[in-house]
């Protein structure tokens, strides 16, 4: 686990793609459950310690994900997360090169839960949330294409529906039209950075996690970018 920030109130991390925010039907011990262990570890807490999740990544997406270390920090987040406060940046490698370098996205999302699965549709629909985001191409390479996200909305797989909506599957998304899988079994999808205005110091904060080190095309990306 790799701590980007740490503060009295907050802490963020850079997720890999193996790791699940929360608990879930699998078990497995999510990155809240560790993070609790190292702040109780670090700070030589008895008994239990508080951390709010705040907002969520897909488990086979990686990059930054923020917690609260306390009651008002978490309540305030929660908020600035609500009404979009909160500036998130993703990067996205994709095979196919969209029509346009840049552009945004608007359609409307249903959600199948027996598959967890979204759809998106050109129209509304009764039963469908309107979904929007715009992208970049920022980076090319022989083979693949690395776009710039960012989310006007949260939706459930937003950005894997509408980029595969788009023509664009993100490689390794297997479930969202990717012919392949990726080695290590996530998806090329990375939070790669989040602004806010600090729930109770009000300071700007901008926080960016390193793309994933044992993935050569993600160092190549990054470097051309440097």
């Amino acid at each position: 686990m790799t701590v980007i920030y740490e503060d009295n109130h907050i802490i963020a991390v850079n997720k890999s793609s193996s790791e699940i925010v929360q608990g879930d039907k699998t078990g497995d011990q999510p990155l809240s459950e560790t993070i609790k262990l190292f702040l109780k570890e670090k700070y030589n807490k008895p008994g239990e310690v508080f951390l709010g999740v705040v907002h969520r990544l897909d488990r086979p997406v990686s990059g930054v994900v923020l917690f609260a270390k306390t009651s008002k920090a978490l309540t305030r987040l929660n908020e600035m997360f609500r009404t979009q406060e909160v500036k998130k940046t993703y990067w996205a490698i994709v095979k196919e090169k969209p029509a346009q370098v840049e552009g945004r996205l608007e359609h409307y999302l249903t959600r199948n839960e027996k598959q967890n699965k979204s759809m998106a549709f050109d129209l509304p629909r009764a039963d469908a949330k309107k979904a929007a985001l715009t992208y970049k191409l920022i980076a090319q390479s022989d083979t693949y294409n690395l776009l710039e996200v960012q989310l006007e909305t949260g939706r459930h797989h937003q950005i894997r529906c509408q980029l595969a909506k788009m023509g664009c599957a993100i490689k390794g998304d297997l479930k969202y039209g990717s012919p392949r899988s990726n080695p290590n079994g996530g998806i090329s999808l990375h939070a790669r950075k989040v602004e806010f205005i600090h729930p109770v110091s009000k300071e700007y904060i901008s926080l960016t996690a390193g793309v994933p080190e044992d993935d050569k095309l993600w160092l190549t990306f990054e470097r051309q970018l440097q």
